[in-house]
């Protein structure tokens, strides 16, 4: 199934609306990047690959505007290990500025 993925740069979150149901990634920006903060799948939408497809939506964001993401949510270092060509877009220094 294809999914559209939107940014709410304003809510600070990629979404995918699913029957009337939300799905999303968090993120607050800082001054290098997007701290994934909270990835949100509810219950119906599991099982789908959607928090991947979420996660991947940011990190192409990232990557598009030379940002770098600190994987604060514990979903984003299962995903990174899935997909390491992403590993390259995590701040190595942990810590928002």
């Amino acid at each position: 199934m294809e999914y559209n993925i939107t940014h709410h740069p304003e809510r600070h979150r990629f979404e995918i609306q699913e029957n009337g149901i939300t799905a999303y990634v968090e993120y607050r920006p800082y001054a290098r990047g997007l701290n994934l903060i909270h990835t949100i799948v509810p219950p119906a939408l599991q099982g789908q690959g959607i928090a991947a497809l979420l996660v991947k939506a940011a990190m192409n964001y990232a990557r598009e505007h030379q940002l770098k993401v600190i994987p604060s949510c514990p979903y984003i270092p299962v995903y990174l290990e899935r997909h390491p060509e992403d590993k390259e877009l995590v701040d190595s220094s942990g810590t928002p500025r």
